[in-house]
């Protein structure tokens, strides 16, 4: 199966999960999963917020910014890849001057 995101809305999120700014977004959602496509601009982050039920992988395509992780900040470039496990917390920070491109995934655990 091919998820093409220029078939999918971008929504526009201000202040995602009680964070500062704007994440631009595609999600692909079904029952099992949440995968997506996202722009997080200059100065803007997400809030800080606990993996409860299930996990998240983000893949750093371009920009640059940190995780606060737990109790720790991550600092990442382009390539790299973030993981939350389940029972963890983290938000996301672009510190830089360029949007942050990422591609993330949130699979559903029932």
């Amino acid at each position: 199966m091919i998820i093409d995101y220029k078939n999918i809305t971008e929504e526009k999120k201000m202040n995602f999960k009680g964070g500062n700014g704007e994440l631009d977004t595609r999600d692909y959602i079904d029952a099992k999963n949440k995968i997506m496509m996202s722009r997080l601009q200059p100065g803007a982050n997400t809030g800080y917020h606990k993996h409860e039920m299930n996990s998240e992988i983000v893949y750093i395509i371009s920009g640059e910014g940190y995780f606060r992780y737990d109790d720790t900040e991550e600092r990442f470039k382009a390539g790299d890849v973030h993981y939350c496990p389940m029972g963890h917390s983290h938000a996301l920070y672009n510190d830089g001057t360029e949007e942050l491109v990422y591609f993330a995934i949130v699979p559903e655990h029932h």
